[in-house]
Order: structure tokens, then sequence, then C-alpha cells
């Protein structure tokens, strides 16, 4: 699949660029449009995905591969699960080239191209996690809602072993910095627990689900 061939909302664009209630004047509109179509002619998607067993010797804690958790956010959403599956995708170095050569000329562009970038690499990420559902389903799992390194309590710093175990630099071009961050910038690493007991959970995940207050779950 190339960029081009993503579906991304107009109105996620919007979104990330802090329309609330209100809607883009029709030049800004364009404008939009315009660096999307050029983002996606400049984006390189890519990803690498593996499944591993996952254990949990004690409350709060999961074991995934030579990875040891401590997170109580991510322990109630792996509840139940015997599998994982870790993955890291991106849209390429192109988004930051851009955004960059924007930056000389005109910050709104720059503002927009990183919205769109951020669109885009979501829709892609939605794209690798329907395949890894798919996978899935034909070893009889069902998947719950993908949880990246940051959110909640699940420490950022497990990063370095998403890099170790997916050799993101060798099979997508992701490589971190010393703070941690990736680049290219439009990237996103995340688990998913795999489970023989299916669940509601939607593919946009918990905050855009009408059922995301009482499930066990939840992000």
């Amino acid at each position: 699949m190339n960029a081009a061939e993503l579906s991304v909302e107009f109105r996620e664009i919007c979104r990330y660029l802090g329309y609330r209630g209100t809607a883009p004047t029709p030049e800004v509109a364009e404008k939009i449009s315009l660096c999307l179509s050029n983002l996606q002619k400049a984006s390189v998607l890519s990803e690498t995905h593996v499944v591993l067993p996952l254990e949990s010797p004690e409350e709060n804690v999961l074991v995934a591969g030579e990875m040891e958790i401590h997170s109580k956010n991510l322990y109630k959403n792996m509840r139940g699960c015997h599998a994982c599956c870790l993955f890291a995708a991106t849209i390429g170095i192109g988004c930051d080239r851009l955004i960059a050569r924007a930056e000389l000329t005109s910050m709104a562009d720059a503002a927009i191209y990183q919205a769109a970038g951020a669109a885009l690499i979501e829709a892609w990420c939605d794209v690798v996690n329907q395949e890894i559902i798919k996978e899935a389903k034909e070893k009889g799992l069902h998947a719950r809602p993908r949880f990246s390194p940051g959110y909640g309590d699940f420490a950022l710093t497990h990063q370095r072993d998403f890099e170790k175990i997916l050799q993101m630099a060798k099979h997508c071009g992701i490589h971190l910095t010393d703070t941690l961050l990736m680049m290219p910038s439009k990237s996103v690493t995340a688990i998913i627990g795999l489970s023989e007991t299916d669940t509601p959970c939607i593919l946009q995940g918990c905050e855009t689900c009408d059922h995301a207050s009482t499930c066990s779950f939840r992000r």
C-alpha cells in the first residue's frame, strides 16, 4: 500500500489543528487539501510486527518476551490475554522534511503538515491494526485496543524494548533519540493484547467508544 491509498478524514486533520465546533475557511480548507496531497506523495509507509507469548507473574506486571512491564493501566487492558503483538509503523521522513521547509516560509503550512502527518500515521496504524486483527482471527484469537508506550503509566522507556525486539531501524527505518523520541517523528509503536475471549473493542479506540466509561479493558 502507498500513502495515496490511505483514507484520511479531513475532520481529523482539522481536529489536530484545533478546530472545535467550527470549520476552516474555504481558503484554509484548500490549503489543507494541498498539504495532504503533498504529504501523501512524500510519504513511504512501512511497518513491522511480531507476536509474543504474554505472562503475568503478579498483579500489574506483564512479561512479553524479554520485556517486563510494570503498569496498572496496561495490566487492566491485557487481563485474560496469553499473547500479544508488538508493532511499529511509520510514514517515513518525508513529513519531517516538508515541515522543516515550511518553517522557513510559512508557519501555517508547517502546522498543517504536522496535523496532516498525525492523521496520516493514525490512518496507517489502523490499517496495520486491521491486519493484526485478521492474523489473530486466523489463530482463533481476538485483539484488544492498541496501547503505546508513554500512555497512562506504560513507561516511555519501553521504547528501547520495542527497538530491540522489533529491530525497528532494520525493518522500517525508525531510530530513537537519546530522549526516546522516534525519528521519523510520525512513527508509532504499540502493543496489542490477544485473547481467546472476544471483546466489544472498536478499532478507533476508547476515545470514540460509547462504552468506554464502563468497559473493563478501557485504556
